[in-house]
């Protein structure tokens, strides 16, 4: 839903058209695992997988991923029937029963999208409300396919080379239940990439960085922009205009360091 592309586009394609346009215009991009980041009031280290680098002023963007359930065999089968992304991979699921765990937004929009090759569509949240939008709720609650399992968590996921089944736990008493399942969405949220600033900079309790209203943190220089910031709205749209301000607020503090 990016303004300018009446289709739509995807995130990656639409990454790299930004990409492809900032390059033209001399940009300089490296792939790399930034693992640290050492500010000081003259300048910054951020060591990362392909050497160690100094700046005079960092722009902190490194994004959310999806949350995970962290219950045995997520990781394991994980591209075997385990997915973050139903319009990914939802297709692999034709005429075959799949699970979609989470209340949410992003859990019904899962959910809707497999009823469209998804022979059954069950819901599982930990509650006995679904926390998404009415109008998401609506359109769930009507659809044939889809069917909901309350108070329940994902204890283990299992299978052999592939997802099979899933072990449910009760919230209330505890009960333990088998449920066979071809496929299993998870859609609890997001969660953002900072565990390497842990003790570095401020975080809020769900771990994204403290800025103002330019996307300044504490520390002169130093800036955050998209997902990575808190009250961000998790937006494509709204991160390209925080990273329009954040470069605008280190162009000030570049121009205001060589001045003084």
């Amino acid at each position: 839903n990016y303004p300018g592309f009446p289709q739509g586009i995807s995130g990656i394609e639409l990454g790299q058209l930004m990409h492809q346009q900032a390059t033209a215009y001399g940009l300089q991009t490296l792939l790399a695992e930034v693992t640290s980041l050492v500010p000081n009031q003259l300048h910054n280290l951020v060591s990362t997988s392909e050497g160690k680098f100094v700046a005079e002023s960092v722009i902190i963007a490194s994004g959310s991923q999806f949350r995970k359930l962290r219950v045995p065999g997520e990781a394991e089968l994980l591209g075997k029937g385990v997915s973050y992304c139903a319009t990914c991979d939802g297709p692999l699921f034709r005429d075959k029963a799949v699970a979609v765990i989470g209340g949410g937004d992003a859990a019904l929009t899962e959910a809707l999208y497999l009823s469209k090759f998804a022979s059954k569509v069950l819901v599982i949240h930990r509650r006995n409300q679904l926390r998404a939008s009415k109008i998401l709720r609506e359109k769930a609650m009507v659809e044939p396919k889809i069917e909901f399992i309350w108070h329940t968590l994902v204890a283990q996921i299992e299978g052999e080379g592939a997802v099979r089944q899933l072990r449910l736990k009760k919230t209330k008493d505890v009960t333990i239940s088998t449920l066979p399942i071809a496929g299993v969405f998870v859609a609890i949220g997001l969660e953002p990439n900072t565990s390497y600033l842990k003790g570095v900079l401020p975080l809020d309790k769900g771990g994204y960085l403290i800025t103002n209203e330019v996307m300044e943190t504490e520390i002169p220089g130093v800036l955050a922009a998209g997902d990575v910031r808190h009250n961000s709205a998790r937006q494509a749209i709204t991160a390209a205009g925080d990273g329009a301000t954040a470069a605008l607020s280190a162009e000030r503090f570049l121009s205001w360091r060589m001045s003084s």
